[in-house]
């Protein structure tokens, strides 16, 4: 009721203002209208437009602004893990990408683990890494493994790709 009677004031505050210069000056009733018409319509449009905003649901970032934020900052692990998901996946596709991205990935790994856990270099004790790692991960990793000849061929399948990593993990 309140809201009414605000509503309300401003046209019958008008309305009078407009009696009174109609009363007081006869001969300017005719621009006091005008300007009474101007006045009541600018009042209405601005109830309207502010109606129109209460009815919009709140404001927030729009799509561009989100997408223009700043992402936040993938920790280096997740982006190594992701890295070599990727090498494993293109490994298994083609022979090529397994002989060059995801076999040097492993050769690093044998020889790493092999030299801290069992004081055994890869390229400078070859006999003990290929005991150690076995057959299936020894062809894989060693140096002298020649290119694919059929750079399209296979990849590693996954049962093989399981089993180098459990004989890595058994060094």
């Amino acid at each position: 009721m309140r809201r009414l009677a605000r509503l309300v004031r401003f046209p019958i505050v008008l309305s009078l203002a407009l009696l009174f210069v109609a009363a007081a000056l006869p001969g300017r009733s005719d621009e006091a209208f005008r300007v009474y018409i101007l006045l009541l319509a600018a009042f209405g449009l601005t109830h309207l437009l502010l109606a129109l905003h209460a009815s919009l649901p709140p404001a927030g970032p729009s799509p561009v602004d989100l997408a223009l934020q700043p992402r936040p900052e993938r920790p280096a692990e997740v982006e190594e893990i992701e890295r070599i998901r990727r090498q494993v996946v293109i490994g298994q596709a083609t022979a090529l990408d397994l002989h060059f991205r995801l076999r040097p990935r492993l050769r690093r790994l044998a020889s790493e683990l092999l030299q801290s856990r069992r004081g055994i270099q890869l390229d400078g004790d070859p006999a003990a890494a290929r005991r150690m790692l076995g057959e299936e991960t020894w062809e894989l990793v060693r140096a002298d493994r020649p290119p694919p000849e059929e750079r399209f061929g296979p990849g590693i399948d996954r049962d093989a790709l399981h089993r180098v990593v459990a004989s890595l993990e058994a060094i």
